[in-house]
């Protein structure tokens, strides 16, 4: 009855409310007597109307930026995605994305595109867009440099990172004054071309250098920390300098500029002695997600938009207001972080990728068409590099570095990035670059970080010195060793709990390794070592609960599924244990085509689905991340299925074929270690035909009686299922029971899925 009366309501409120509606209309029509309406009147078609709506709409500015912004987004992280294969930061690929949807290569080639795509009067929409994005990015920045690290280790930090500014920096005005002549733009002083010049050579990119750092496991030795603090300390110091140098430039002179330079000085002393103290207070009151409202976060992001006025109106460029900003935040890391969080992923996502094309988009390599000119290209970059990498690299040998760190910090001082594009992107709106040489940096910017990575392999490979992954416990081959990895502390307990189980009683001969790896894009170089601890707390303390010693690993990955077959592989371990993660298209045909993983889309997989190495009805269940372990891993892996898995005290091991064999070894070893009770079900009538098995169970019958039961019948009961702690199956028998949609399936426990040997 109350559905009738509820569906009578909706019609009758529909119905009436439709009618008034329909004489509103009626009755208003009359009102338009002696308003001169006129009629419209077209010879078109109702098509030929449609069309030219959609065409108009098409070419509307607002929809003209949603174009350019899914087209920018998706192809920067195709060839993000590209340089990480490549070990390659990720900007690179962006940087490069840039270019190629400029004229460089798109516009030469494919002019049409660029034409409907990047009209020039759109690019104005652009680039403020693409400016906003820079903004948030350099607040990031500016809450990523920890200045307790700079106050620790100031002396040899700013040694380092100012001999690294002052070397480039004095190279790079030598060199302008031999280019000035044939490069400098009209009207254009030589102070104020010399200056860019050389603050263009002597940036470092402070964000790359840490992300570097992470994803080569350098943050917590003593050559991360050095590089990543002389980075900080370049940081700071080059935008201080830079902020003058936009000042004179401005001016047009030094005398004339100490009137922005003093506002400047002002500002400064205004935000670290006012501003910071107001915001440290607000932070400590509010440095939880239960207690940060909107509010409070309106109070920190206007006074981010107010500093960025306010240098852009000193004379010294919002981007330095947005840098200030975020130096002065609260020191307490869980707030910055937090606050991170809350605008990172739009940042650096969504409206970072657009200043790189707008970048690319006024990079023009085809106007270096002349052997001349890529001969100056080279000159440039040969005193880049000879300036900030063997500058750094001496200043870190003088103040007392070995000669393989200092040439690593060489390595990651040359790293410039993004850090340059911005610097080049306001001498060109400054017109003290023209497009030649600003295409020229743009180059000598893509050589300089690109070269990073391999220079710290041809520098670990000249000093013979590898980095362990692997602890040297791990490494001895007389015990039996367990990789556990894991991605929430509560699998890691989990997974603990099992490995446990099944070493309980070997006491030394066993170890148990715990690994957690986290996306690079992930983590913040600051807070490393707390993400660390907060991630293993729960593992250490039910390690302790079991009485049980462990060992830890813990990397900041750009491949989580690379990383964790590689660790698995290089240890030589006798077990690999993870839980099954669920794709979130995982069983659908849209999942299967597109090789949708939990990271979104997973190029390899793609790639790999079209080429038919992946089987597009592929029923195995498993997970994207799970197939690539097993068919990676050279060792026995084993998934967990967790449902409130906690003891091994019954445990169900079905065989449905002869290969399954190895099972009744992890049964040997959990009846040993932890007094489990075995049930194995000769689900396929394969044992009474094996000797092998047969003998395996007789074995273990005589050393445990009682703990051992061969059943021979097919049919399982519900209650038997539910009663049991633990079902132990083999990846093959697994398949078998997925592909036969088993009634078994809704009542199974918890289930340990082990791969003997990987196909």
């Amino acid at each position: 009855m109350g559905k009738f009366k509820n569906s009578f309501f909706y019609v009758g409120v529909i119905g009436a409310f439709s009618a008034l509606m329909y004489w509103i209309i009626i009755y208003g029509t009359k009102l338009e007597e002696g308003k001169n309406i006129k009629a419209v009147v077209s010879n078109q078609s109702q098509w030929s109307s449609f069309t030219e709506a959609l065409t108009h709409n098409f070419e509307h500015p607002l929809a003209v930026l949603l174009a350019q912004i899914v087209t920018i987004v998706m192809v920067a992280k195709l060839f993000g995605w590209i340089c990480t294969k490549i070990g390659q930061p990720t900007v690179i690929g962006e940087m490069i994305a840039g270019i190629v949807l400029g004229p460089s290569l798109v516009g030469m080639y494919f002019p049409e595109f660029s034409a409907v795509f990047f009209p020039e009067e759109s690019l104005g929409n652009l680039k403020f867009l693409s400016q906003i994005g820079l903004i948030l990015f350099m607040f990031i920045v500016g809450m990523e440099l920890d200045i307790k690290i700079l106050k620790n280790k100031a002396h040899d930090a700013v040694v380092i990172s100012h001999a690294s500014i002052i070397i480039p920096f004095a190279l790079g005005m030598g060199l302008a004054y031999f280019i000035y002549h044939s490069f400098a733009p009209e009207g254009v002083q030589f102070l104020s071309f010399a200056l860019f010049m050389g603050i263009a050579m002597s940036i470092t990119a402070f964000p790359v250098l840490a992300r570097i750092v992470q994803e080569r496991n350098l943050n917590k030795t003593k050559l991360g920390t050095v590089a990543i603090t002389c980075a900080a300390a370049d940081d700071i110091t080059a935008w201080c300098i830079l902020a003058a140098v936009i000042a004179i430039v401005k001016a047009g002179s030094v005398v004339s500029s100490f009137y922005t330079i003093f506002l400047a000085a002002v500002y400064v002393l205004a935000m670290i002695k006012v501003v910071r103290p107001f915001l440290k207070r607000v932070g400590d009151l509010h440095a939880t997600k239960d207690n940060m409202s909107k509010p409070v976060v309106a109070i920190f992001f206007l006074t981010l938009i107010i500093s960025a006025y306010a240098t852009e109106v000193i004379g010294i460029h919002a981007l330095f207001g947005a840098f200030m900003t975020g130096a002065i935040m609260p020191d307490n890391m869980r707030f910055r972080n937090l606050f991170i969080e809350k605008i990172e992923d739009v940042a650096l996502v969504l409206l970072l990728p657009l200043f790189f094309v707008f970048t690319g988009l006024r990079t023009q390599i085809g106007l270096l068409n002349d052997g001349n000119l890529w001969k100056i290209t080279g000159l440039i970059i040969l005193v880049a590099v000879v300036g900030k990498f063997f500058g750094s690299a001496l200043a870190a040998k003088f103040v007392g570095q070995n000669w393989k760190d200092s040439l690593s910090i060489g390595a990651l001082m040359n790293t410039r990035g993004l850090m340059e594009l911005v610097v080049l992107n306001i001498g060109y709106d400054l017109g003290v670059l023209t497009p030649e040489v600003f295409s020229m940096m743009v180059i000598m910017a893509l050589v300089t970080t690109f070269m990073t990575g391999p220079a710290l392999d041809l520098i670990n490979w000249a000093f013979k010195s590898k980095t362990a992954e692997i602890p040297v416990e791990v490494k001895e081959t007389s015990k039996y060793k367990i990789l556990f990895s894991f991605g929430t502390p509560e699998s890691g307990r989990t997974l603990l709990k099992l490995a446990n189980n099944l070493t309980k009683k070997l006491n030394n001969n066993a170890v148990l390794t715990g690994m957690h790896l986290t996306p690079v894009e992930e983590m913040h170089h600051y807070d490393t070592d707390q993400y660390e601890t907060d991630s293993f707390k729960e593992v250490v303390e039910e390690s302790e609960t079991l009485n049980r010693k462990i060992t830890t690993l813990f990397k900041v990955s750009t491949d989580i599924d690379t990383d964790i077959t590689a660790v698995a592989n290089k240890g030589d371990y006798d077990l690999l244990l993870i839980g099954l993660g669920e794709s979130i298209y995982q069983g659908t045909l849209l999942g299967k085509v597109l090789g949708f993983t939990t990271r979104i889309i997973n190029p390899e997989k793609l790639i790999n689905t079209v080429t038919g190495k992946e089987n597009l009805f592929d029923n195995s269940f498993f997970d994207e991340r799970t197939r690539f372990i097993l068919s990676k891993a050279n060792i026995p892996v084993g998934i967990l299925i967790d449902k409130d898995f906690s003891k091994t005290e019954r445990i169900f091991i079905p065989v449905f074929d002869a290969n399954d064999s190895f099972l009744i070894n992890y049964a040997q070893k959990l009846i040993h270690n932890s007094g489990a009770q075995i049930v194995i079900l000769d689900a396929a009538g394969q044992i009474k035909n094996n000797a092998e098995i047969k003998e395996k169970i007789r074995a273990i019958e005589q050393n445990a009686p009682n703990h051992i039961t061969l059943q021979n019948q097919r049919a399982v009961e519900k209650d038997f299922l539910t009663g049991q702690d633990l079902m132990i199956i083999s990846i093959d028998s697994w398949k078998k029971l997925i592909e036969s949609k088993s009634m078994w399936l809704p009542d199974i426990p918890s289930t340990l899925i082990i791969s003997d040997k990987t196909s």
